[in-house]
C-alpha cells in the first residue's frame, strides 16, 4: 500500500514557475514508477510525465518536454515536477501516481496503482 500526497500547486502567472512534490508512504518506494498526470476543467485526466523506479528514465508528454521535469529522491520518498515557462493551459489539478513496476512506466492512468488526492495549479495571462 503507498499513500501520495501532493504539495506545491499554486497561483502563478505565464512564464513563471512552480515545483510540485508528491511525498509517498512505504517502505517500497523505489519499486514504484511514478507519474504526474493533470485534469483540466471539462477535460480528462491524461498524462504530464513519468520516471521510472530507479531514476534513470523520464518520460514527458509532447506539449511540456523542454518546460517541465521529473525527478525522485528514493531516500525521501519524494517525487518532484519542476515546471518553467508556465502556460495558461497548464492550468489543472496535478496528481502524482505509482505503479508497482521495474518496468519503463506506463504513459495511461489505467496502469497506475495508487493516486494522490491533487494540487491544483492556476497559470494566470
Amino acid at each position: 500500500q503507498v499513500r501520495l500526497v501532493e504539495s506545491g500547486g499554486g497561483l502563478v502567472q505565464a512564464g513563471g514557475s512552480l515545483r510540485l512534490s508528491c511525498a509517498a508512504s512505504g517502505r517500497t518506494f523505489s519499486y514504484y514508477a511514478l507519474g504526474w498526470f493533470r485534469q483540466a476543467p471539462g477535460k480528462e485526466r491524461s498524462f504530464v510525465a513519468a520516471i521510472n523506479a530507479n531514476g534513470g528514465s523520464t518520460y514527458y508528454e509532447d506539449s511540456v518536454k523542454g518546460r517541465f521535469t521529473i525527478s525522485r529522491d528514493n531516500a525521501k520518498n519524494t517525487v518532484f515536477l519542476q515546471m518553467n515557462s508556465l502556460k495558461p493551459e497548464d492550468t489543472a489539478v496535478y496528481y502524482c501516481a505509482a505503479e508497482f513496476t521495474r518496468a519503463p512506466p506506463g504513459l495511461s492512468e489505467t496502469t497506475y496503482n495508487y493516486w494522490g488526492q491533487g494540487t491544483q495549479v492556476t497559470v494566470s495571462s
